[in-house]
């Protein structure tokens, strides 16, 4: 479910990708200044905050949530009320759906491919290598590659 209202995007900025929050909660913020490149895919549960200044190449995924349940019973029902009965969840915890927020510090570059998932923080000015999967915070000033995201660099402030 799209509601404009839980989006906002600051001045100046070139969205190419997809924005979405889920029917049962989620805001997206994005600061100023900020591009957000084709086949990119954000989807809040919960939160998911954006600085200024912020480059995310293509096809980047950037998810608060798990999106499902990783119980198989759960699943299913989730399966059945939204593509068979066509209901929206109003209530994650019904379906043991996890989510932590997600935040993107001002000045980050996330290169092509990368994964950014929930409950991260990415410091500000970070470099996240193209195809990284980053599971943990991000220190600011650092340079993260691979899956998971390990630090293989110190930036100068």
């Amino acid at each position: 479910m799209n509601d404009k209202s839980l989006i906002t995007i600051g001045k100046n900025g070139l969205i190419l990708g997809e924005l979405a929050v889920f029917s049962y909660g989620g805001k997206i913020e994005i600061g100023e200044d900020c591009y957000i490149g084709q086949g990119t895919r954000i989807r809040s549960a919960n939160s998911i905050k954006i600085g200024n200044e912020v480059m995310i190449s293509d096809n980047d995924t950037i998810y608060d949530t798990d999106a499902h349940s990783l119980n198989h019973t759960l699943r299913h029902q989730e399966f059945v009320e939204v593509v068979i009965l066509n209901n929206l969840i109003k209530d994650a915890k019904e379906l043991d759906v996890k989510s932590a927020p997600v935040s993107i510090e001002d000045h980050v570059w996330i290169g092509f491919n990368a994964a950014i998932l929930k409950g991260v923080t990415i410091g500000k000015g970070a470099i996240i290598g193209a195809s990284s999967v980053v599971t943990k915070d991000v220190e600011a000033f650092t340079v993260v590659v691979g899956n998971p995201a390990k630090v293989i660099k110190k930036l100068p402030n």
